[in-house]
């Protein structure tokens, strides 16, 4: 999913292109099938007409809030832009970038109505991705309520956080999950690492969270080889790796876990999805999950 789009009746195409052009959107004429396959193609939806049939066009296609593309309702006459479905992901961001073309956004979303950041938001203005989606739920009632503190951390380091604390890192599409022999050196985990990235299409800068076993967590070579790529690295413990399936068999049952790489990186992901199966490059297992 890709950038966005505005679906217009025909008869307001004229407005739907002034809008195009203000978001550098492509501009599609709405028919019976239009919005199911934006879904699966753009990131935002902005739609040129009623908002009931929009709503009526988008319910059966709705899933999740943090896959599903942000919708927002633009009237015909371009008076209001009313972001109807993800609002913290994306939605309110668009409405209030149509303000800067007289389009009134009218955000409903508890938060901002209170002059309050979310924490999508937050993680947004940062650059960042929410690393425990379901966590964002207390936060933000927790927001609502006072001032919720912020705590940066440069790293190297380890942060131990609750189910009601959200995690943010870079922004990006892939987890990547990581095993390694004993001892490796940085530079010999650095190129394997690389090499796997290169093997599936993907950047270091498309790459939101790195994760491991807990057990490796003294594990020098590896913790420098992300540092290296300006990633994030996570530990997690046996029970999250436990709750994941590993498809491919892993000698890490001699630890008394499934897998490593594969679990690791479905753990972190937020689709759940893995593109790459466990490879391993010279003693450095990896796979990658979306």
């Amino acid at each position: 999913m890709t950038g966005t789009c505005v679906i217009a009746l025909p008869r307001f195409m004229k407005n739907a292109e002034r809008i195009g052009r203000h978001l550098g959107a492509d501009v599609i004429p709405y028919g019976p099938d239009t919005f199911r396959s934006a879904f699966t193609m753009y990131r935002g939806i902005v739609a040129v007409m009623s908002a009931g049939i929009v709503v009526r066009s988008i319910a059966p296609l709705l899933r999740d809030k943090w896959q599903d593309p942000a919708v927002v309702v633009v009237s015909p006459d371009l008076a209001w832009a009313i972001p109807i479905a993800g609002g913290h992901h994306g939605a309110n961001r668009i409405a209030r970038s149509l303000g800067e073309i007289g389009i009134r956004p009218v955000i409903t979303t508890a938060t901002e109505t209170m002059g309050r950041m979310s924490v999508e938001a937050i993680a947004d203005e940062k650059g960042c991705g929410v690393l425990n989606p379901p966590s964002t739920r207390a936060v933000n009632a927790a927001i609502l309520d006072g001032e919720v503190p912020v705590y940066p951390v440069a790293g190297p380091g380890i942060v131990v956080a609750g189910p009601k604390v959200s995690v943010l890192l870079r922004s990006g599409e892939y987890a990547v999950g990581l095993g390694c022999r004993r001892g490796l050196s940085k530079e010999v985990i650095l190129p394997a690492i690389r090499n796997g990235l290169s093997a599936g299409g993907i950047s270091p800068d498309d790459v939101y969270a790195y994760a491991t076993t807990v057990r490796k967590i003294r594990e020098r070579g590896l913790i420098q080889a992300v540092e290296a790529l300006g990633g994030n690295l996570v530990f997690l413990d046996d029970a999250a790796i436990g709750a994941q399936p590993a498809p491919t068999p892993s000698r890490a049952g001699l630890l008394g876990l499934k897998g490593v790489a594969e679990p690791c990186a479905l753990a972190l992901s937020r689709m759940g999805v893995l593109v790459a199966g466990k490879k391993n490059y010279g003693g450095v297992t990896l796979a990658i999950a979306r």
